[in-house]
Order: C-alpha cells, then sequence, then structure tokens
C-alpha cells in the first residue's frame, strides 16, 4: 500500500475494499467512528457513501445541533439594572469619578446577601453601582420582584444624595459666614485661562503691524505721493541730458567720503610726498 498521511489511511483502505483487494479490517469501524483530525484544522471531515457504515435503526434518529462556532450570549441581570438606571438618571455619567488606586484595592464590603436591608449599611453617599448591586440582591435574597427591588433602591438612592446635598450646601454657608476662602475649583480655573486668552486677541492687530514693520526693516517701502503731477514722457530726462546734468541717485555712494583729522595724519606720516601734493591742489578756506 502506497504510504499516505494519518488521516487519510481509511480512504485509501475504502477504495481498496471496493476493488475487493482487501477485506474490512479490524480497526475500520472504530476509525469511521473516530476519525482523526483532518488538515487543516476545524474542516468538516469528508466521507463518501461507502465510508459510512450501513446500520438499521429501529426507532428515528437522533437530531444533533448544527454546528455554529459563535460563542453563547453572556447575559447578566445587573445589565438590565444598570441600563435603566442610567436611562433614569443621566447626569449620573458626568459625576467625576476616580480611577487611581490607593496602596491597594479595597475588600468588597462585608454586607451582602439577607443582611443587606438598606442602601445605607453601604455608605451615606452611595454610587450608582451600589445602588444596582442593591437592587440585584433585594430580588435575589429578599423574594422581591425586580421592578418593585428596582423603585425601593432608586428611592433610597435618591434620598440619600439629597439628604447629603442638604449637609453641603449648609456646611458651605456657615463656612462662608465664618470667613472661609474657598480657592478656585478646576472650572473655574478653566475659565479664568480662557478670559486671559480672549483678552490677547484685542492686541493681536498691533502685534501683527508691529511683525509686519519688523520683516519690512530692510526692504524698500514705496511712500504715497502726495503732490499731483503730470507724466512728460520722458522729455524732461533728454533734456536734462542734453544739458549735461547727470542725476544722482545715490549721493552717498558718489560723493568722495570725508576723511577724519587723525586718519589724514596717519597718512602724512605714511606717504608725506603724496599728502604734500594733494594739500598744494586743494585751495585754502579762509574763515570768515
Amino acid at each position: 500500500m502506497v504510504r499516505r498521511l494519518a488521516s487519510q489511511v481509511h480512504h485509501q483502505v475504502s477504495r481498496m475494499m471496493r476493488g475487493d483487494l482487501v477485506q474490512e479490517p479490524a480497526w475500520y469501524a472504530a476509525v469511521l467512528e473516530n476519525p482523526p483530525l483532518p488538515l487543516p484544522a476545524k474542516a468538516p471531515p469528508t466521507r463518501t457513501a461507502f465510508d459510512l457504515k450501513q446500520t438499521k435503526t429501529l426507532g428515528p434518529k437522533p437530531k444533533l445541533r448544527p454546528y455554529d462556532p459563535k460563542p453563547l450570549p453572556v447575559y447578566y441581570l445587573e445589565d438590565d439594572i444598570r441600563r435603566q438606571f442610567f436611562r433614569d438618571h443621566p447626569f449620573e455619567v458626568f459625576r467625576p469619578v476616580t480611577l487611581a488606586e490607593g496602596q491597594g484595592i479595597h475588600a468588597p464590603s462585608s454586607v451582602t446577601g439577607t443582611e443587606w436591608t438598606r442602601l445605607r449599611q453601604r455608605g451615606r453617599n452611595p454610587s450608582p453601582d451600589d445602588a444596582i448591586q442593591f437592587a440585584l440582591n433585594l430580588h435575589q435574597h429578599h423574594n422581591l420582584s425586580l421592578s418593585y427591588a428596582y423603585a425601593r433602591a432608586v428611592a433610597q438612592f435618591r434620598a440619600l444624595r439629597s439628604e447629603r446635598h442638604i449637609a453641603m450646601t449648609m456646611a458651605i454657608y456657615e463656612a462662608e459666614h465664618l470667613g472661609a476662602v474657598w480657592q478656585n475649583s478646576e472650572i473655574a480655573h478653566g475659565f479664568q485661562k480662557e478670559i486671559k486668552s480672549l483678552a490677547t486677541w484685542e492686541r493681536q492687530s498691533e502685534l501683527d503691524e508691529g511683525a509686519m514693520a519688523a520683516r519690512k526693516r530692510w526692504r524698500s517701502i514705496a511712500m504715497e505721493h502726495t503732490e499731483d503731477r503730470e507724466w512728460s514722457k520722458g522729455q524732461e530726462y533728454v533734456r536734462l541730458w542734453k544739458e549735461g546734468f547727470t542725476p544722482k541717485y545715490a549721493p552717498a555712494l558718489t560723493e568722495p567720503a570725508k576723511q577724519s583729522p587723525s586718519t589724514e595724519a596717519a597718512q602724512a606720516e605714511k606717504n608725506p610726498d603724496i599728502f604734500r601734493l594733494r594739500t598744494q591742489q586743494e585751495p585754502a578756506v579762509v574763515p570768515r
């Protein structure tokens, strides 16, 4: 027999049995009932009508559950309670909650089961999760309907929140009356930064003009002509050229530079002959 993979041995044997080459081995029926893993994994095994063992059954064939690779849905009753709670109290989502842990994770409260009869047993400032767990505890351990347990948990949650709000308001009034000074909260600090940022917009135009002037410091800025002139079509320029007038566009570059007395004295020491000739050619200036 040709060498085959372990998962294909029974296929080869079935083909040989069809050709009356071999008899049915002892292990053939067992392999058909428990076939080896095919390649690739999770692929359904391929069988033919000849491979399946024909057995006569008296009763109806059992209905096997169809293969479904999807996982079963995970359902918790507290998810329904949480969904309804935040639908009734949407602003609880915006209440700040710290996510930083301290030295360690606190152990769950020992008050649970039948001993947990009031929400106040978990504290005077309950969280939404405490109210949800309390409603679930009433439903499971106190034999109350889910709607009644939810209404009871929500009523106690609102009462504790109202009590805390009134107590904090009166404490703030008392502290302000005694001269307490409160620091700005993060919201007020954010408003102050926003006002300070908006104040800079008033000077934005001045800053822009100053930046433009700084960029144009080394550029030629054309000034507007205030007097009315008429274009002579170049006739004035030609007339001055015929008369021998030479325009001086840059007098600072065309005129000779004036030298200081110390510079003239230094040149006289180096070249006395040249300096003597230059002084003889220049006319003497007589002060008046």
